[in-house]
């Protein structure tokens, strides 16, 4: 009888195993091969110079704009000051170009008046040559200041011209004042960059950077882990794939938060292999082979977070997608 029921027992335990194999194999998808990720933004200097305080530490958690650390600003402070001068001076020069401008309109003017003088001794001297009161000399001097005469009104007109050319138009700026302040402009935007701010909320990471070290723009620095931004690259088999779609929901256990468990969703499935896109991808056309299954990557999004059970970048992770 005791035998009886312990075949029974057994038989059940199998039965009840062979069914939760079914189960999971038909309806569920499992992986131990994932790790957590988040955006990661590399801090760098956009300008040169020395650093002369930190307002950060290591791991810290900065909120979006907040101070990261100063590059000295006193030679930036310098080329504001210059380019302030130079927009006065190019301003005061446009003063000088219009009252240039009118002092060659008026002497344009007086050699104006002095060819039409000119053309009228010219027509009196040809009358009075015609009569015999004059010498033929005394008509050729007097055409001569008429020549004389248009050479000055034409000289008179081209330096006009030239002279307008540095002035702005109607309800506009000269090219040199637009110059000046553009100048003002790039060294205002250098002198408000010695003042480094976080892009975005997040965790200081990787930090190395003292004060005194001289910086260089596009040199990394240290880096911010943003806020909110993880999720988890699960490696599926290619086999364990088909019916997984974006949109599904997820059960995340991360290892280092033993019984706790993150709710998630797939957010896309990789366009290939991780092997593919490896520095060395392996050429199957080529010696042996043998059929190994390939891992793609799925990218998972956290659902929510809670402040007590954060997750870490490059924690392992143990990811489930039920297909019902």
């Amino acid at each position: 009888m005791v035998n009886r029921i312990v075949f029974l027992l057994l038989l059940a335990a199998l039965g009840a195993g062979g069914y939760v194999y079914w189960e999971r194999s038909t309806h569920v998808r499992s992986t131990e091969n994932a790790y957590v990720n988040a955006e990661v933004a590399q801090i760098s200097a956009l300008v040169s110079g020395r650093v002369i305080a930190m307002h950060v530490k290591d791991n810290q958690f900065v909120k979006k704009d907040g101070p990261l650390f100063d590059v000295d600003p006193a030679p930036y402070r310098v080329a504001v000051d210059k380019a302030r001068a130079q927009v006065a001076l190019a301003r005061q020069g446009s003063t000088q170009d219009g009252a240039e401008v009118r002092a060659l309109e008026a002497e344009l003017a007086r050699q104006t008046a002095e060819l039409e003088n000119a053309e009228v001794s010219k027509l009196r001297a040809e009358s009075l040559l015609a009569k015999g009161f004059l010498s033929r000399q005394s008509v050729d001097d007097a055409a001569s200041k008429v020549i004389s005469g248009r050479a000055g009104v034409e000289h008179a007109r081209a330096r006009i011209e030239k002279a307008r050319v540095a002035i702005a138009p109607a309800n506009s700026q000269s090219p040199a004042v637009a110059a000046a302040k553009a100048t003002l402009a790039q060294a205002q935007l250098d002198l408000d960059r010695t003042r480094v701010s976080a892009p975005q909320s997040g965790w200081v990471i990787n930090k190395s950077l003292t004060a005194g070290t001289s910086v260089n723009p596009g040199q990394p620095l240290f880096a911010i882990i943003a806020d909110r931004s993880f999720w988890i690259d699960a490696n599926f088999k290619e086999t364990e794939l088909p019916g997984v779609h974006p949109g599904m929901p997820v059960e995340i256990q991360v290892d280092m938060y033993p019984g706790y468990k993150f709710q998630g969703h797939v957010e896309s499935i990789g366009g290939g292999t991780g092997t593919a896109f490896s520095l060395l991808p392996p050429q199957n056309a080529t010696g042996n082979w043998v059929k190994v299954a390939q891992r793609i990557p799925v990218k998972v999004l956290f659902d929510s977070y809670d402040p007590l059970f954060m997750p870490r970048v490059g924690a392992t992770a143990t990811v489930t997608i039920r297909l019902d």
